[in-house]
């Protein structure tokens, strides 16, 4: 599925989003340490876009852009020539649940919209803390529930009528925009997801809404040993 709408995903992600999601990004990003020589993990990193971001902010000396979706990754890595990082960044294709790489082999794992299409949110967040250093920095990037009842409202009409309709239009798929649109309306808002995250054995999680509470970012460290 996400194969299939990898050539228009930019496009739709900043129409869905009025733009929104350049913002999104940066604020995640920003929330990294200032650590111009760390290792960065981008899960569920698609087509690269925050990964772009990471180093356009200097914070991180290296970025392995890792996603399950091969066109996504097709896409990011002529991102990456064209905006000259491709030394500094490293394409994997993997199982977010299964991950190549030995433990504590990042000094960050940042996810960008990717956490609620995991189909174990547990597992996924077990195998972040695995391949962190000790002390390591987690950035989760992820729809929530927006604050009043006005927004929320809208908010959900927009979900339930417009994304789907909008999105496979544009991107020429039947299907994929109204299963993300179910993903978004179902998965835990902000404070249950920073749950889930102290659950997974990260010492502490802060979270923080954006644009009314659509959309949060959360930031966890694995305990230091």
């Amino acid at each position: 599925m996400f194969g299939k709408i990898a050539g228009r995903y930019d496009l739709l992600n900043h129409l869905l989003s009025a733009n929104r999601d350049r913002a999104w990004r940066r604020r995640a990003a920003a929330m990294l340490p200032d650590e111009r020589g760390a290792k960065v993990l981008d899960l569920c990193g698609g087509t690269g876009d925050l990964t772009l971001e990471i180093l356009r902010q200097d914070r991180a000396g290296f970025v392995v852009c890792c996603d399950f979706a091969r066109p996504m990754l097709a896409r990011a890595g002529r991102k990456f020539d064209r905006g000259g990082v491709a030394g500094r960044t490293s394409l994997v294709e993997a199982d977010a649940l299964r991950l190549p790489f030995p433990d504590g082999s990042f000094d960050a794992v940042t996810v960008a919209f990717g956490v609620r299409n995991l189909s174990d949110l547990g597992a996924g967040l077990a195998e972040m803390l695995r391949v962190l250093v000790p002390g390591g920095t987690l950035v989760v990037l992820e729809f929530s529930t927006p604050d009043g009842p006005v927004l929320s409202r809208l908010y959900r009409l927009y979900l339930d009528r417009l994304l789907p309709r909008l999105g496979d239009t544009v991107s020429r798929e039947s299907g994929p925009y109204g299963y993300l649109a179910r993903t978004i309306a179902s998965f835990p808002d902000g404070p249950a997801l920073a749950g889930r995250i102290r659950d997974a054995g990260f010492a502490a999680c802060e979270w923080f809404p954006l644009t009314g509470g659509i959309v949060a970012v959360h930031r966890a460290r694995s305990a230091a040993r």
